[in-house]
């Protein structure tokens, strides 16, 4: 009878005997072959539930079955500790930033050590702390240097009760979070990293990703957004000024009947009328509020008319100017130019203000006749264009935009949907940005051996305005160029800054002479598995890759120049079918769950209950199902502890009834599971967790009709190899017990054989029409000629034929024979 199982014993010690080992230690330049598998490293929030268990211990899985496959694992873990939360602790609770995000982290910590991870916790990493963040800076003046680093004007959300900058997440229905004040936007100074500098690059080597997800690869291609065209500019009339714009149809120059500037654009100081001066500034007042969603995609599309007219280059038309909603400064130029009759945007605003709709394309085999009813956008040959009636809209676009280039007014060009990365935030808790300002010698970049610039303590966080700027020990400094007095910069790094890299710093926490040393990059990159939510399709995933193609260039990494090989979207861990929250009071908490149930039944179920990419169902149920699979295992192999320690698992025992036959087949089917789909890359192990049933199902009553038969034991031996990557810990613990004294970790995982594997029979299914009308057991590798005489043997198939025709046959080995009859 085997004793009780004590999962909080047995799981406790071998997490401390493991990392006291150092069991999970990787090491640079071991002659296996190396693999790197990483989730994306969390925010130090507080409490971790079971909904973020599914993603470490998926990652875990794999870490631990790729170490038993022959590879040299890294696997290390992290804290992305910089960020909004702290700081708004700071003002709701007057707490600390650095004593709340560090308590944070070290209940964090405990808690993923809690579920039995095996991370290297020796390359353990927060980007909140001076060692780390001295990097960022370093970083970011080597992208200063390179000219990829810059300062503009740019508008942000701004609270004009606070003085502060908000978030875009902070402002509640065009109010502040916090005072409720209307929110303006407004423009401030602000850093930009030059992302769209790598724009042709980041969207040209998607195609390199075929280890990413297409859906991630497609919101990649929409957010960068490429586009050809030509970028020209219409003259104003009875003015020097000219408007720029970018079209991506300069076939449609001749239909421009009026052009669409920002409120915000400078250049609507210089033209607007007296007569329209008050109606414009109004209108730009009633936008001070609205953000970029607001008005790019949910307002309705309005404007109004500056008085000022503009001269088509083409058709020498004046073409009036209008300021719109829909137009924002920072994007393009500021500026469109409206065609109503090829835009269907252009097309409503047109007709709600009264505008011409002047069709210059027409549609192929359509007879014009009247007035068009809705916008005509696609292809066509030019009418009403001048020289280029006539032409195809391709050959159009081709010659006007030679003809604007030779006009000295116009040039091809290529532009991005997406923006340069503004990377200012006027907040305290983040990476100070290392520049000085100086009234005599200017933007300075703060030497190499001055960094890091430090994060001051003690700096009151009250939401209101800049913290840094109004600390006058951090702000006021000395050049470094000319030893005069000057400022620091108050602005601090987005903290998609410091986690665009964090990868390779793992490989080398603890240099301090550089963020990592490039032969180790050499040795580990890129990551080979990356495992995050699906939330960060875009933006750090797209910020990573900047980051990386520029350490490429500078020679900083080799070989390919994408830091992530494969990406795998792990799906949500719901609680009575609501996302997991404690507002809801439905959070699953990782404590009382291993306290409850143990860790490796929380592993066990979260591996087990749907494939990992879905969306899942915390159950009270299925937790309790693996709970007691658990204790079978214990129950099933304890026992026999003694027995299995001479096993060679090499080596197949030798059996004589199909009961010993088919438990050997159920512990290699389900090694082959666990090696498939870790090799696969599909990672649906609860397929080989349903395999692992299966196997304990056909032990169990053998141990009790022929305990002493070899089969048994060497089914005993071989469970603790299977079970490791998903139940550690008793794993483990039978290992042990089976007198083994190394970890079983560091073991090879069993090798599935093909003799255990192979089958004396084996069902095949015979459909008529695609309907099941027999089952026949016969012998693996028939014919099909031979399936269909077996078929053909069988009454019910005979009657569902009844003289009809065979007409087609449709075989699958081992599996299916169905008859198409008619």
């Amino acid at each position: 009878m085997a004793e009780s199982y004590d999962f909080r014993a047995v799981e406790r010690k071998w997490q401390e005997r493991w990392e006291a080992e150092g069991v999970y230690a990787a090491h640079d330049g071991d002659p296996r072959p190396k693999y790197y598998v990483l989730e994306m490293l969390p925010y130090p929030s507080g409490d971790l539930h079971v909904g973020h268990a599914k993603n470490y211990t998926l990652g875990d899985a794999i870490a631990r079955m790729m170490r038993m496959l022959g590879h040299n694992v890294i696997h290390p873990m992290g804290w992305d500790a910089f960020g909004l939360p702290a700081e708004n602790a700071a003002i709701q609770r007057g707490a600390d930033p650095n004593v709340w995000t560090r308590e944070n982290i070290a209940n964090m910590q405990r808690q993923v050590r809690l579920m039995g991870t095996g991370y290297d916790w020796t390359r353990e990493i927060a980007t909140c702390t001076p060692e780390y963040y001295r990097w960022n800076q370093w970083l970011f003046l080597r992208l200063y240097e390179q000219g990829l680093a810059y300062k503009r004007e740019a508008p942000v959300n701004w609270c004009p009760n606070d003085q502060t900058v908000l978030a875009n997440e902070q402002v509640i229905d065009g109010r502040c979070w916090r005072c409720d004040h209307l929110v303006e936007r407004r423009n401030l100074s602000q850093w930009f990293l030059k992302i769209t500098a790598y724009g042709d690059r980041l969207l040209a080597d998607l195609e390199k990703l075929d280890g990413w997800p297409e859906r991630t690869r497609t919101m990649q291609r929409n957010w960068i957004g490429r586009s050809e065209g030509v970028q020209f500019s219409f003259g104003i009339e009875n003015s020097g000024e000219r408007i720029h714009v970018f079209t991506t149809r300069p076939d449609t120059t001749y239909g421009v009947t009026y052009l669409a500037v920002a409120p915000e654009h400078p250049i609507v100081a210089q033209i607007v009328t007296k007569r329209q001066q008050h109606a414009v500034s109004e209108f730009a007042e009633s936008l001070r509020s609205k953000s970029e969603l607001e008005r790019t995609s949910l307002m309705e599309k309005s404007g109004v008319f500056t008085g000022a007219y503009a001269v088509n280059p083409l058709s020498n038309e004046r073409v009036p100017v209008w300021v719109t909603n829909y137009v924002l400064a920072e994007y393009g130029t500021g500026a469109v130019m409206g065609v109503p009759a090829h835009d269907e945007r252009d097309f409503d605003f047109a007709h709600k203000h009264g505008l011409p709709v002047a069709q210059v394309i027409a549609e192929p085999g359509v007879e014009i006749a009247g007035p068009l009813q809705e916008a005509f956008t696609g292809e066509g040959r030019l009418i009403a264009s001048g020289d280029f009636t006539g032409m195809s809209s391709a050959r159009a676009r081709k010659a006007i935009t030679e003809r604007l280039a030779s006009m000295g007014i116009g040039e091809a060009q290529v532009n991005f949907r997406f923006r340069d990365w503004l990377v200012s935030r006027q907040r305290y808790w983040g990476t100070p940005i290392p520049i000085i300002y100086c009234e005599r010698c200017g933007e300075v970049p703060v030497p190499d051996d001055q960094l890091p610039v430090v994060l001051p303590a003690d700096v009151p966080i009250t939401g209101e305005g800049s913290p840094l700027a109004r600390d006058a020990a951090f702000i006021n400094a000395s050049c470094p160029k000319c030893g005069g007095a000057a400022k620091r910069e108050s602005d601090t790094m987005d903290t998609f800054f410091e986690s665009s890299w964090y990868y390779l710093r793992y490989l080398d926490p603890k240099n301090d002479r550089a963020p990592w040393d490039p032969a180790k990059a050499a040795y580990w990159m890129p990551v080979d598995q990356y495992i995050g939510g699906s939330e960060h399709a875009v933006l750090h995933l797209l910020y990573s890759r900047f980051f990386y193609k520029f350490f490429h260039d500078r020679g900083w990494v080799s070989g390919r120049d994408e830091p992530f090989t494969r990406l795998f979207h792990q799906g949500m861990v719901l609680y009575n079918g609501e996302k997991m929250s404690k507002s809801r009071g439905n959070v699953v908490g990782i404590d009382q769950t291993a306290e409850t149930n143990g860790v490796d039944a929380m592993r066990l179920f979260l591996l087990y209950v749907t494939p990992p990419e879905d969306t899942s169902d915390w159950t009270d149920e299925g937790i309790s199902g693996r709970v007691r699979f658990v204790n079978r295992v214990w129950r099933a192999c304890e026992p026999f502890a003694d027995r299995a320690r001479s096993i060679d698992l090499a080596s197949l025992p030798a059996v004589e009834t199909p009961e010993e036959r088919a438990l050997l087949r159920a512990v290699h089917v389900a090694a082959k599971s666990a090696v498939d789909e870790t090799l696969s890359r599909r990672f649906h192990y609860n397929t080989t967790i349903a395999k692992l049933d299966e196997f304990v199902n056909a032990l169990t009553p053998l141990e009790q009709s022929k305990p002493d038969s070899p089969a048994v034991a060497y089914a005993v031996a071989a469970l603790p190899l299977i079970l490791a990557p998903f139940a550690p810990h008793i794993a483990e613990e039978l290992w042990h017990r089976m007198g083994h004294s190394g970890s079983i970790h560091l073991e090879r995982f069993l090798q599935p054989d093909e003799r255990a594997l192979a089958v004396d029979e084996i069902t095949l299914v015979v459909q008529v029409n695609g309907k099941i009308r027999a089952r026949v057991q016969t012998a693996p590798g028939i014919s099909e000629e031979q399936a269909l005489a077996l078929a053909m043997d069988q009454s019910a198939v005979q009657a569902q034929l009844d003289g009809k025709e065979i007409r087609k046959r449709i075989f699958v080995p081992d599996k299916l024979l169905n008859l198409v009859a008619g």
